[in-house]
């Protein structure tokens, strides 16, 4: 299966539809009667006028998820040939996506975080391009701006405002209008949604928007304890691949390296950013799957033992089609 991946053919978009239906097939038949989809935040909810989070059954609210982890698949893929960090264009980003969107049950239906995935990996166009660019004050502003409308979706994306100037950190000398730029482009949408508050009389309440980024940290947090089988393979992967990253590491162009300094960095937000949501929900860590596909990818592209590589996906494959098909 990898070996097919590793070329850039067009058929393996064939290969790919079969490999996302395989990930998903277990769930359908214990999908509930009723799934619930909010792709707003309740400070937000004003924006959006009418009662959606009833309004799709549980077979199309799959449907539409799995389609739309396809089409970011199918992003993510054409951004990694694009900016060459994999040193050869292959379809192994768009698999590996395809595949760990696939880990959990929660990850299978539509969330605020599945949909924030699409405005992360235009985070990541807009950042990988600063490297060559030589003003960089209109790409982070708009790089502002996406992080506010992630916000109005899913607060916890609001931390991600950090990948801004570690971006800048990463790729540009340092331009003190560049920095305030980014928040600049931040404060534009939520000076709009401000007004919308001001105008409906609850300007009030917009003051408390901000309110959950003093939650404390958990000192832990509830997770099936089946759920940590499945993150054997996946941590096994990742180790395996900083260190094919580390061999390779100055051998790579300035660029690539700092593109996955910047991704490690993505990872490491997108994962510690959940205890900003009230309710703790494992669909969080969607806003993983991108940096962590790209890390999957660069092993699987580079990797030299056949039985090895191969069994690994095999074997993360194989968990997560038990998993679904079991409920424990």
């Amino acid at each position: 299966m990898i070996n097919i991946f590793r070329s850039f053919n067009p058929l393996n978009v064939v290969w790919l539809i079969i490999v996302l239906f395989l990930s998903r097939v277990g769930y359908l038949f214990h999908v509930p009667d009723k799934l619930e989809f909010i792709f707003v935040e309740p400070f937000a909810r004003l924006l959006v006028p009418v009662a959606y989070e009833y309004a799709l059954s549980p077979a199309v609210n799959v449907l539409l998820a799995a389609v739309l982890v396809f089409a970011q698949a199918v992003l993510l893929n054409y951004l990694i040939n694009f900016y060459n960090l994999l040193g050869k264009p292959s379809f192994l980003p768009a698999l590996m996506y395809v595949t760990l969107s696939g880990l959990f049950v929660p990850f299978l239906i539509l969330s605020a975080p599945l949909i924030c995935n699409f405005l992360l990996i235009w985070m990541l166009y807009k950042a990988f391009s600063l490297y060559k660019g030589e003003d960089a004050k209109s790409t982070v502003y708009d790089m502002g701006m996406i992080v506010a409308l992630g916000s109005l979706i899913y607060f916890p994306f609001i931390y991600l405002i950090l990948v801004i100037w570690i971006a800048l950190v990463l790729f540009k000398p340092f331009n003190w209008r560049e920095w305030v730029a980014g928040i600049l482009g931040y404060a534009t949408i939520f000076f709009f949604l401000a007004v919308f508050y001001y105008l409906n009389d609850r300007i009030k309440g917009f003051y408390n928007i901000w309110s959950p980024l003093g939650t404390k940290f958990p000192d832990h947090i509830s997770i099936n304890s089946y759920n940590y089988l499945l993150l054997i393979p996946v941590v096994l992967i990742l180790v395996l691949c900083f260190f094919k990253l580390q061999q390779n590491f100055f051998k790579s162009y300035v660029q690539t390296r700092k593109s996955f300094q910047l991704l490690f960095f993505i990872f490491l937000i997108a994962a510690f950013s959940f205890y900003v949501n009230a309710s703790f929900h494992l669909n969080h860590f969607l806003l993983c799957i991108a940096p962590a596909a790209v890390f999957f990818a660069y092993y699987f592209l580079y990797a030299t033992r056949k039985w090895l590589y191969e069994g690994l996906f095999l074997l993360l494959l194989i968990s997560i089609i038990c998993f679904q098909f079991n409920k424990f």
